[in-house]
Parts: C-alpha cells; structure tokens; sequence
C-alpha cells in the first residue's frame, strides 16, 4: 500500500475552509449587506481580538488599498495561517506561536546603501504615518482572505536608507530562533526564511512594511512585530517576523525557490493562467464563506491589484517569470 506524504504547500481536504469557519458559517455570512459599505465601514465587521495594544491609523489614500471586499473575520484570520517556523498544519501557528517575543526586536539595515543602520521597533515604527488598508491575500494552496492591515509603504523606509545604484534587489531575512520556533527542528525549509523583491517591486506604494492588522499590533501567529504585505503576489512572498532588509545587486534566491524552484518562482505574481504543478490557480476559496458549499471564487490577475502593478511586468514572460 502506498501512502501518499503531500508536499508542505500542497492543498488538503482539511485545509480547504477551516472547521471553526465552516460551523459559524451562518454568523460569518450575516453581514453580506456591508458589501455596499465604505471601506471603513467595512473594517468595522470584522473587528480585533481586542487583547493585543491598538495601532491607530488613518485611512490610506494610497490606489487600491482598500478593496470593497468583507474582510475576514478576525478568529478565521488568526487561526488560519501558513508560518511554518511554528508548524506546518494551518493551527499551528496559533497554537505555538505563544513563544515568540515580539519586543525587544531589532531590524538590519544594510548591503547597497548609503545609510545602513539597526532600528529597535519604535524607531521602525516612526518612519512613516500608519494606515490602515485593507488588502486581498490570495495563497498559492487555492485560499484567500481579505484583512484590513495596519502599516506604512515599504518606500519610505527604503528612501531613509538611500540605496545605491548598485541596488537591484532587496532582500528580507525572517527571525530563526531554535528556542522560540519550534518548526525551525523540521526540514521543511533551510532556515533562516529569505525572500525578495526587485526594486521597483519594493518602491510600489502598495508593498506594505506592516505592524498590524484590524486596529490591533500584529499577533505573533500572523508575522509579529514586523512583516511585508504584498497583495498582488502569493502571500508565502511576504516575509514575517522581519530581522534584517538588505539592499543587493543579484537576485536573492529566497527559501522556497531553492526548495522547490520548478514550483515556487522568484515573482511568484497571483496567476490564474499559470498552474501550480500540481493544482490549478484558476479559482480560490474565501476563507470564512459556507464551506465546502460555497461556490469558488475565479482568482484575478495580481489578485484584482493588475490595474496598479501590472505596468511593472509590462513585457515580461509571465509563464516564465512565474
């Protein structure tokens, strides 16, 4: 008898709406009414854990940064998570993440730039004016959520440290702590987690240097203290738990492209006309909705952000930049 070990990435039955989500299913779907709402209307529906410091913001002006989509539900967004420093099943995070410490926290500055230099979190934080945006988040399993973000674009952080010429790239390195990650004993990934961005991917107004998430800091399961959010790629591309930005003038090969780069490619740009290997990208399930019984989602190009990032792929073989 052959048993069958899926891939790390690969979708499950079980994963497919989480069993929380699927018994308040009636709760979850009662406020389709706001579909019609502001934005900030909006974010009201799915309000904070409320035990975590508020983060407040002001509403982003920035284009496209506050879909009219119903967020998911705060308890979905925080016990339904891909952090596989803490596990690889979708609870884990919530369940083991209690073990990281947020505070004191330090990021790196450094590489191609002319003002490289440690920040400690509260001088991170003071680089921008937080908002609040409310983003599509599309994973490459087949399953997407809508979470109002709390953050600064990661420009203005990237402009303080005045890259040089040099700089192509940009690469973000992830906390590896054996005694606060308990997945880091796992082979799953090369520790520690590495990911990256051209430049210009890097500079776009809607890539998010984020410290929350519903009005709240951001819980340790979701990437805390410090993450990227980039809504028109495949959310494993946003780096959590950020310790260290580094301006460089090659590509970085990030955790997943050297795991597996026939399925897991550097751009890594929500697709729905290219196929994982495996499954297809052509539709998604939004987490929160009826379950097994909800009909599909078809996934958007770039997530639905095409008309504000597309221009930089203009030209670019998006079958072969996957």
């Amino acid at each position: 008898m052959l048993i069958k070990t899926p891939f790390p990435h690969e979708p499950l039955p079980s994963e497919i709406t989480p069993r929380q989500a699927y018994l308040n299913r009636r709760q979850l779907t009662a406020g389709l009414g706001l579909a019609a709402a502001s934005p900030l209307a909006l974010a009201q529906g799915a309000p904070g854990g409320g035990k975590l410091p508020k983060l407040a913001a002001a509403r982003s002006a920035v284009a496209g940064a506050s879909v009219m989509d119903k967020p998911t539900s705060y308890a979905d967004a925080t016990s339904y998570n891909n952090f596989y420093e803490f596990g690889t099943d979708k609870a884990d995070p919530a369940q083991r993440a209690h073990t990281l410490k947020p505070r004191p926290w330090t990021v790196a500055v450094e590489g191609e730039c002319a003002r490289p230099g440690n920040y400690d979190l509260d001088a991170l934080m003071k680089l921008g004016a937080m908002e609040e945006r409310i983003y599509r988040l599309r994973c490459v399993e087949g399953w997407s959520m809508v979470i109002p973000w709390v953050g600064f674009s990661l420009a203005e952080l990237i402009k303080k440290a005045e890259p040089t010429s040099k700089a192509k790239f940009v690469e973000f390195t992830t906390l590896a702590d054996r005694s606060q990650m308990p997945g880091l004993r796992s082979g799953v990934l090369d520790w520690p987690y590495v990911e990256g961005l051209r430049m210009d991917e890097a500079m776009h107004p809607l890539a998010l240097l984020t410290f929350g998430m519903y009005g709240e800091v951001l819980p340790n399961q979701n990437g805390a203290p410090v993450r990227i959010v980039l809504p028109w790629k495949y959310g494993f591309k946003s780096a959590k738990s950020i310790v260290k930005i580094r301006f460089v003038e090659k590509q970085p090969r990030s955790s997943w492209e050297q795991a597996a780069a026939q399925e897991y490619g550097f751009y890594s740009n929500v697709n729905p006309n290219v196929p994982h290997p495996r499954w297809s990208q052509a539709t998604e399930r939004r987490i929160g909705e009826d379950g097994l019984f909800a009909k599909k989602r078809a996934t958007l190009m770039f997530n639905g952000y095409e008309a504000q990032v597309g221009q930089l792929y203009a030209g670019m073989d998006l079958k072969k930049n996957y």
